[in-house]
């Protein structure tokens, strides 16, 4: 697959070149290049660091602030193709963005290390010299069991022994003694992936007039960007479309115009969940499935998968948030779907929205980007209001469905029975859609069984030794755990501060717990759970998604997983159970969140022929969210959010950037974090709030605190935080960490 972009590589001999490593180092190191060795940015090359070799990418010019007598030689060119010039300009952005050294991004676009290495080769057998059957030579003679091992090998490629074994159905003996015997003729082959390219050309389906017209305008996009020749091909484009409206068969044919050009493409999902249904219609669509990348993927997968997209052999990869990283040589189209889910934003080590930094390397790259949402959120909102991004409007769901009829049960009048979570009107209607043969959906965003567990006789809580966050029963796994750190324990028999037995109490409701109660009133309806402790791998999600289509599962009751790009044609009901749970907090987002996950399990209801209805279980029916949900005005929302941030200066209209003080000793924490707040920058449009600890005060073991800097639109705020942070000194253990665009204020 040709280069997209053609632009001349220096190539040095005999000459110092700086070599970016992937460590959290201060910048690139300088290295000769040998005489008998030449080098070109981006390559990849392995150095002596101390005693170890390592290997990095050349970055550019030596810095010429060493002599040469102290440098050392590059030890070799790896036989790998060289990292793009757009994926290289990315890391530096987003390094200077994050404030992270470029080596700490770097690490995420090299993250299988073992991919760099020679391809591990097996041996594999095809026929060998022919053989006639000779009872005089037991070594020759022709069995039954050799015919079906040389019927398999005329039928294909080589195969390895065991494969080829298990294929002829015969043991492992049988394919040495060939092999011994000349019968079988031994080859090298490498590891690779079973792959089969998408066709583009394969008939699509019948799109309805407004599908077509936005499929066209996207398609115009991606010829605009291949006859580019300047920076004209770059374009962002909110495809934004209500629930089951078909955004997904509009955008490919965005992704087959990219292909026929020859060029890769790279889809952004927020869940792992989310592939399975994805890929189904995919394959459909294309005849052949995308490579995939998360982290569900073995080591051989990943070492495989990402040698095939840095030799441009992949044509589609569909992926996690870290994907966005993968060394694409030829990158002409990146979707970013749900494009408004939190999942995008990373919180830990380099702290990135992978939504901003793909529209980042589409501009770098000078092709489009497709950001695919039915609420998108309130900084792409704002960006198409103001021009800055394209829409593309799909108002009415495809194929003639209606959207779903949502109102509110005021939970300050429902009657309702003590250790019930399901109002009476909720129940009516589960049962009634149960009676018309048609599913239903039970929304909590509550993993497990009960949020706390508590001793009725003391009152001694639960909570993680190595966060300040009570452990989560989970009755299913038979233990408590904690959803921050992954440290889990079995349930005591009795208090472990009073000691007294059989006083353990659950106290509120979690997805198991509300399964409990569904079972007790719907005995005959066979329910699942579909919570991300139960779907751990995209095996299980499919096998789920699966029973639900063959209508094998009645209720399905679940969290946020089961929210987004799910189609079950028979699901007619969708009951939120807690609708206000997530406006509690105090979060920025909280009220926009609350909206889009709400918007987004409704619209899982009444997807087909049937007639959809959702119920928002609230104590607040009079929140602007709740209205909205009810009414269906949802521009309005974001626009009455979007002007209630501007009066505050509030993202996106201004700018957030949290500093997060951890270590060990709470002590020495507490001390930096208040000499960071007493050396705060004093100027006009910053505000600095803190320092204070965490609500999270202790995560994994360290305490944390917090500090958070407001400042205009038009600050400079990464010079701002330089300034600030190079005036305190930090020792020991303590870590400070840089989250600029927050989401998480824990």
């Amino acid at each position: 697959m040709p280069p997209s972009h053609t632009t001349p590589r220096p190539t040095y001999r005999d000459e110092r070149v700086s070599v970016l490593l992937p460590l959290p180092l201060a910048g690139a190191y300088d290295y000769l290049v040998p005489p008998d060795l030449s080098v070109s940015l981006g390559d990849f090359v392995s150095v002596p660091l101390g005693k170890r070799d390592l290997k990095g990418v050349v970055w550019g010019n030596g810095s010429n602030e060493v002599d040469d007598k102290k440098l050392k030689n590059i030890n070799g060119l790896l036989d790998i193709p060289p990292m793009s010039e757009d994926l290289r300009k990315l890391v530096d952005w987003t390094a200077s963005y994050t404030l992270n050294p470029p080596g700490a991004v770097l690490r995420m676009s090299m993250s299988v290390p073992s991919a760099l290495e020679p391809p591990k080769t097996r041996i594999g057998y095809l026929p060998g010299v022919s053989a006639v059957e000779d009872e005089g030579d037991s070594r020759i003679r022709m069995t039954e069991a050799r015919r079906r091992v040389l019927a398999v090998l005329a039928e294909g490629p080589p195969r390895v022994a065991a494969e080829l074994a298990r294929s002829a159905g015969v043991s492992a003996s049988v394919v040495r003694s060939m092999a011994d015997a000349g019968l079988l003729k031994p080859v090298t082959l490498q590891q690779q992936l079973d792959m089969d390219l998408p066709d583009w050309e394969r008939p699509r389906p019948i799109l309805s007039p407004s599908q077509a017209e936005a499929a066209a305008a996207l398609v115009a996009a991606v010829e605009k960007s291949v006859a580019a020749a300047d920076d004209n091909g770059f374009s962002v484009v909110l495809l934004d479309g209500v629930t089951g409206s078909g955004k997904t068969e509009v955008y490919f044919e965005a992704i087959a115009a990219t292909l026929a050009a020859g060029r890769q493409v790279l889809v952004l999902l927020p869940e792992i969940a989310l592939t399975t249904q994805w890929l189904k219609r995919f394959t459909e669509r294309f005849g052949a499935r995308p490579l995939e990348w998360h982290s569900d993927l073995t080591g051989a997968e990943r070492r495989l998968t990402w040698r095939a997209i840095v030799s441009g052999e992949a044509s589609v990869v569909v992926g996690a948030r870290s994907a966005l990283f993968l060394p694409f040589p030829n990158l002409g189209l990146t979707v970013v779907d749900e494009e408004h889910d939190s999942s995008f934003k990373q919180d830990e080590g380099v702290c990135y929205n992978a939504r901003d930094m793909a529209v980042v390397r589409a501009r770098l790259g000078n092709f489009p980007i497709i950001l695919s949402s039915a609420t998108p959120s309130l900084e792409t909102f704002v960006n198409v209001q103001s021009g800055r991004y394209k829409s593309l409007s799909l108002p009415e769901r495809h194929g003639g469905a209606s959207l779903p009829e949502i109102a509110a049960i005021d939970m300050r009048i429902e009657p309702m029975e003590s250790q019930s979570w399901l109002a009476p009107a909720l129940q009516e209607a589960v049962a009634h859609s149960l009676a018309a043969g048609e599913q239903v959906m039970l929304f909590l965003n509550r993993r497990g069984y009960a949020p706390l567990t508590l001793c009725r006789h003391c009152g001694h809580r639960f909570q993680c030794p190595n966060c300040t966050s009570w452990l989560v029963e989970h009755r299913l796994q038979r233990n408590l755990s904690c959803h921050h750190c992954g440290f889990s324990t079995p349930p005591p028999e009795e208090c472990p501060a009073c000691g007294t037995p059989e006083t353990l109490a659950a106290c509120g409701p979690g997805v198991e717990r509300l399964a409990e109660e569904v079972a007790e009133r719907f005995p005959q309806a066979h329910c699942e759970i579909m919570a991300s402790d139960t779907m751990q791998s995209p095996t299980a999600a499919e096998a789920l998604v699966r029973h639900m289509q063959n209508r094998e599962i009645d209720i399905l009751i679940g969290t946020q997983i089961m929210a987004k790009g799910h189609h079950f044609p028979y699901l007619t009901l969708v009951g939120v159970v807690d609708a206000d749970l997530g406006l509690a907090g105090g979060d920025l987002r909280a009220a926009e969140r609350t909206f889009q996950l709400l918007h987004q399990v409704s619209g899982r209801a009444g997807r087909a022929e049937r007639p959809g209805r959702v119920l928002l279980q609230t104590y607040r029916p009079e929140d602007p969210v709740m209205e909205a949900l009810v009414t269906g005005t949802r521009d309005e929302f974001l626009t009455a959010e979007a002007e209630e941030r501007e009066r505050h200066g509030m993202p996106p209209f201004g700018r957030l950037a949290a500093l997060i003080i951890s270590g060990n000793d709470y002590d020495e924490v507490e001390r930096i974090a208040r000499s960071l707040g007493r050396s705060c920058p004093v100027e006009e449009g910053v505000t600095v709030l803190g320092p204070a600890p965490a609500p999270l005060s202790i995560l994994r073991g360290r305490h944390r605190w917090r500090l958070l800097l407001k400042a205009r639109r038009d600050s400079n705020v990464r010079a701002i935080l330089r300034s600030w942070l190079a005036g305190v000194r930090i020792r020991g253990n303590v870590r400070v960490q840089i989250d600029v665009d927050p989401y998480n204020f824990l």
